[in-house]
This record gives structure tokens, C-alpha cells and sequence, in this order.
């Protein structure tokens, strides 16, 4: 019963965490710009207002417009509970699958573009077209670098990945295959969540946006959920990041005290992910829409080799 409470614990503490990344992220570019910035807790703020906002809903909104961020919102809690974050010991349900965790959040994204264009609005529709393109090149690179960690790792369970990387003796080899699926995965990560050079998340320009132009015409709680969402589901991926590539500090027992422990390392290296993609985005610019699919491209090669220089592991 232990690694379920466990489990259950970690599908909460998801979404009680995931703003802070946002709002470090945030604090880290403000910096870099001279700029006091905004509290790291700002996003949290945020969201309670939202929640206790009116909604003004088009009349021309359909069902789909209305249930599509309470379905969102639910996709990233059921991967909440399939990814390797409190420990190896978490009990290993159906969902943890690389490929199931990939067509829930395919599920999200796909109802998140369908409300994009649900209201018949310009902006909703190329922002969901924009967003469906980067997906679909996206998800080569994203499962490569998945797969060729389960190939190495011998199995496709992400809560059962870092046991096995643990376990693992170190050489080149192993170290080769993880830099190469680490940077397909890396580019899968700040497409995926909408992030420099794909897209530019703080702002509403008709030229750059895609994530904001799928939610344009949200307010009040709705908004809420869908922000909520995307912190949730940018906090998914760096625990993929952290905990996959670099399992070292993961528990692997249900003692208290190396959960906490396991905790404090996380948060270490969240934030260290968390000051990469503000460097990112205060370092380079927005890369125009028909230069994407290079990027992408190189992401799913850098990925395949990967998967083939996994057959020189013994």
C-alpha cells in the first residue's frame, strides 16, 4: 500500500509544483535583463486569479471548446502518475509505458489545437496549425531518444529506467547513446512546450505565437486550467530530463528520509534545467516557421544514432 500512497502523492504533487518553474524561469530571464522581475511564485498568484475570474464564452463555442481544458488538464495528471519522480519503487501501472505516456500527451495536444479552432477565430486556427506541424516533426525525436534509452535499459517502463541506469556500468558507449538521446530530447522538450526558438511564450504578436493563440479566447477558470496545464506538462518533461538521463539521487526505497532526499536532488537539478532554457531564450532569437523542421530533423538523427550505436552494448 506504501508505493501507491507514493504514487498517489506524486500525481498531486505535480501540479502543486509545476509553477515554479515557470515563475523561475522567469526570474532568471528578468535577471539577465536587468530587471527585478517577478516573484518566483508569481504563476501561482496568477492562476488563484484566474479561478475566481468571470468566463466570457463566445457564442459560437461548442462542447469541445467548453470540456477541452478539463481533458488537458487530466491528460498531464495521468502522466503525472506514470513518470519516475519520487522513485524506482513507484508501483508500475499501465500508463508508464513510453508509448502510452506519448499518446496521452498527444491526446492533450490534440484537443488543445482542436479548441483553437473551435471558436472559428484566425488567430486560434494558424496558432493550432502551427502547433500540430511542430508536434508531428517533434514526436520522431522525442520517441528515438526514448526508445533508444529503453533499448539500452532493456525495458520501456519509465519508472523502471532509472534502476537500470543505475545498475549500469559507465563507459563510452553508454555515455555516447545518453548525449545523443539527451539532445534529441532536449529540442523535443522546447518544442513541445512551446519554448525559444520554436515559439516565443511571452507574447501575443500574430507572427510568433502558437500556444497563446490556441487559448486566445479563454478567461477565468478555463484559462486557469490551460496555464496550469502547460506548466504542468513543461514540469513533466524536465522530470523525464532529470531523472531519466541523469538518475543519480533517485530513490529507491519507500524510507522517508530518502524520499526527501530524492526530493532535494530533483529540485537541484529541475533548477538547473530551469536556468538552461532561460539561458536559451535570452540568448537566441525566435527562428522563423519554415527553419523548425531542421532543427527538428537534426533532433530525430541525433536520436536515431543513438538507437543504432545502442547494438555496441554489451
Amino acid at each position: 500500500m506504501i508505493p501507491y500512497f507514493y504514487l498517489i502523492a506524486q500525481a498531486l504533487l505535480i501540479p502543486a509544483l509545476s509553477p515554479v518553474c515557470i515563475g523561475i524561469i522567469r526570474k532568471i530571464k528578468a535577471l539577465m535583463q536587468n530587471r527585478r522581475g517577478p516573484s518566483i511564485f508569481q504563476p501561482y498568484r496568477d492562476i488563484y486569479k484566474l479561478l475566481h475570474k468571470d468566463e466570457i464564452i463566445s457564442a459560437d463555442a461548442t462542447p469541445i471548446f467548453l470540456i477541452a481544458p478539463y481533458i488537458v488538464f487530466a491528460t498531464t495528471l495521468v502522466v503525472a502518475m506514470s513518470i519516475p519522480l519520487l522513485g524506482t519503487f513507484l508501483p508500475t501501472i499501465g500508463t508508464s509505458d513510453i508509448i502510452a505516456v506519448m499518446y496521452i500527451l498527444a491526446l492533450g495536444t490534440f484537443f488543445l489545437a482542436l479548441a483553437g479552432i473551435d471558436i472559428g477565430g484566425p488567430f486560434g486556427g494558424f496558432g493550432a496549425s502551427r502547433e500540430m506541424t511542430i508536434s508531428a516533426l517533434a514526436e520522431g525525436g522525442l520517441l528515438f531518444s526514448l526508445f533508444a534509452l529503453a533499448r539500452m535499459y532493456g525495458t520501456t517502463d519509465l519508472l523502471a529506467m532509472p534502476q537500470a541506469l543505475i545498475t549500469m556500468p559507465t563507459n563510452v558507449s553508454i555515455m555516447l547513446v545518453t548525449a545523443l538521446s539527451f539532445f534529441g530530447f532536449s529540442v523535443a522538450l522546447l518544442a513541445e512546450n512551446a519554448r525559444y526558438p520554436f515559439d516565443n511564450p511571452a507574447t501575443h504578436l500574430e507572427l510568433t505565437m502558437m500556444h497563446e493563440a490556441m487559448i486566445i479566447e479563454y478567461s477565468g477558470k478555463r484559462l486557469a486550467l490551460m496555464e496550469w496545464a502547460a506548466a504542468n506538462k513543461l514540469f513533466i518533461f524536465i522530470t523525464l530530463g532529470a531523472n531519466l538521463f541523469f538518475p543519480w539521487g533517485i530513490a529507491t526505497t519507500t524510507n522517508i528520509l530518502a524520499v526527501i532526499l530524492s526530493l532535494g536532488i530533483f529540485f537541484i537539478k529541475m533548477t538547473g534545467f530551469c536556468i538552461a532554457i532561460a539561458l536559451i531564450e535570452s540568448t537566441i532569437a525566435k527562428l522563423r516557421l519554415f527553419r523548425l523542421p531542421n532543427l527538428l530533423l537534426l533532433s530525430c538523427i541525433a536520436s536515431g544514432i543513438a538507437i543504432i550505436l545502442t547494438t555496441l552494448i554489451a
